[in-house]
Formats: structure tokens, C-alpha cells, sequence
């Protein structure tokens, strides 16, 4: 899932940052890969594209390791509900992935409501649990 990933700090409002991915969801944070290393314990805000830019994750860096040319970031959760409120991002990504290839692919236009039923009743046994 794309994110954006921005250091919170005062001013900081112009800092163009490019979309990031996660690779790790847990209950207390999450990873995701960056271009630039981020020092421990930086303060980091988490946009979600498909929200509003006012509704965002706080966390803090925890670990950033070297992989394949980048980095993977380790974000520590501020508030234990952030971790929930990004599995429910999640499953919205997933429903509006699944709506877009269904109209692809079968030629079907799934209203947001009718693309979740249909995901949860095919694919949500099999959604990864925390």
C-alpha cells in the first residue's frame, strides 16, 4: 500500500516527500522502504493517499536497516489505535483495487458498497490477521 511519510517538525509543511510503500503491518507500527534514511527516534507523520491529508498515522523511528539500494524503516505507533485504523485503510485499498479490476477486467462498475461485500465475502478469510 503507497503512503506518503513525512518528518514532523515545525515548518516542514513544503518537504515534497515521495510515496513510500509499507512492507510490515504490525500491532505496534509498520515498515515501509524509503530512498534516504531516517534517524532514530524521528518523529514521522504517515499520510494515507486514499484519505484526506488531514488524517494521518504518528509514530516514531524505531529501526532503519540498508536493503537493496534503500532503506527499510521500522515506525513505532504513538497511539495503540493507529495500528487498527491502518488494517481498516487497508481493507479499503484492497475493496477499491478489487472494484478497479472487476471493472477491468469483467466490465462490471461496483458501486464502493457492493465492491466490499463482494470482497469480504470472497477474499476477507484470507486477509492477514495482526
Amino acid at each position: 500500500m503507497p503512503i506518503q511519510v513525512t518528518l514532523d517538525w515545525a515548518g516542514d509543511d513544503d518537504h515534497d516527500d515521495a510515496d513510500q510503500t509499507i512492507t510490515n503491518v504490525s500491532l505496534g507500527g509498520l515498515a515501509f522502504i524509503s530512498q534516504e534514511p531516517l534517524e532514530l527516534l524521528q518523529r514521522v507523520r504517515i499520510a494515507i493517499p486514499v484519505l484526506d491529508q488531514d488524517n494521518f498515522l504518528v509514530g516514531n523511528v524505531v529501526w532503519c536497516d540498508k536493503a537493496d539500494g534503500a532503506y527499510e524503516i521500522g515506525v513505532e505507533f504513538e497511539h495503540g489505535r493507529d495500528a487498527y485504523r491502518l488494517r481498516m485503510i487497508e481493507q479499503i485499498c484492497h475493496i477499491e483495487h478489487y472494484r478497479n479490476e472487476v471493472a477491468r477486467t469483467e466490465g462490471r462498475e461496483l458501486s464502493s458498497q457492493d465492491a466490499a461485500r463482494e470482497w469480504i465475502a470472497r477474499f476477507a478469510g484470507d486477509f492477514p490477521s495482526l
